[in-house]
């Protein structure tokens, strides 16, 4: 995909790591050189990660188990990294879930507060824990907020998580033109279908349910995903991408799609 890295040596936070999207992305930034924090609430699945990695590229992995929804763990748990780890170079703001797909009125107060917490508090928690030392440091750095499709316009059923993902593109608009006076990109990544444990966390577990999603259709792979965010920490200085949505083929947008 590239000529060259521009990264090589260079630090990448991943939160969501342990699976998905987030992992992919772990994997592809170490294929750059990238040094990898590794994020996540399951510390197994984190220490992993960081062998898998390790042994196969030449980059070095940080594994912090963390709850992002906990503003206090997380400004804590950050600003007490290694000193060799504390100057981030990329933040992917991955973590993020659905939960249910019914109508808003009967959505409970748990699940809308778990997506809320994760998807927009997490968020914000993890940003503003890493922003001040890169504004500090005056070098490039690139934030990319995992968005989705979902955020542009609500379907059925998903209201709550649809919000969401539409403050995620708020929230990414508004920061990159708080920093617009600065060396610092901000991305939000829109993703449409893809073929991950999301269907299966949004089911709690009903795995006949979650299967259906993806039938009939070749949905997006997390590698996918993970490739792309790579070419966006990348690119050269003077280029900055704002926004970029990225949907399967037979896939129009949240609410038109295909399947054979």
């Amino acid at each position: 995909m590239f000529n060259e890295s521009r990264l090589i040596g260079k630090i990448a936070l991943i939160t969501g790591a342990t699976s998905g999207i987030g992992k992919s992305c772990a994997i592809a930034l170490a294929k750059l050189g990238m040094n990898i924090i590794v994020v996540g609430r399951r510390e197994n699945l984190l220490e992993e990660l960081k062998n898998e990695i390790e042994s196969q590229y030449s980059t070095k992995v940080f594994s912090l188990k963390l709850d992002v929804r906990d503003s206090s763990e997380v400004f804590t748990s950050l600003s007490s990294l290694p000193e060799s780890w504390k100057n981030i170079d990329v933040l992917i703001n991955n973590a993020g879930l659905a939960l249910g797909l019914e109508k808003l009125y009967l959505n409970t107060p748990e699940d809308f507060s778990t997506v809320f917490n994760t998807n927009v508090i997490g968020l914000l928690n993890v940003t503003n824990a890493l922003v001040p030392n890169m504004i500090k440091r005056g070098t490039t750095a690139t934030i990319v907020n995992i968005g989705s499709v979902a955020g542009d316009a609500a379907y059925a059923g998903g209201a709550v998580y649809c919000a969401s993902k539409a403050a995620v593109k708020t929230l990414s608009d508004g920061l990159r033109i708080d920093l617009v006076d600065t060396k610092i990109k901000v991305t939000d990544v829109k993703p449409g279908l893809v073929e991950t444990d999301f269907s299966l966390v949004r089911f709690k577990g009903d795995k006949a349910r979650a299967e259906s999603v993806y039938k009939g259709i070749e949905a997006l792979t997390a590698d996918n995903i993970a490739e792309t965010v790579a070419y966006i920490v990348n690119l050269p200085e003077n280029v900055h991408i704002a926004e970029i949505t990225i949907l399967c083929n037979n896939q129009a947008d949240g609410r038109t799609i295909f399947k054979k």
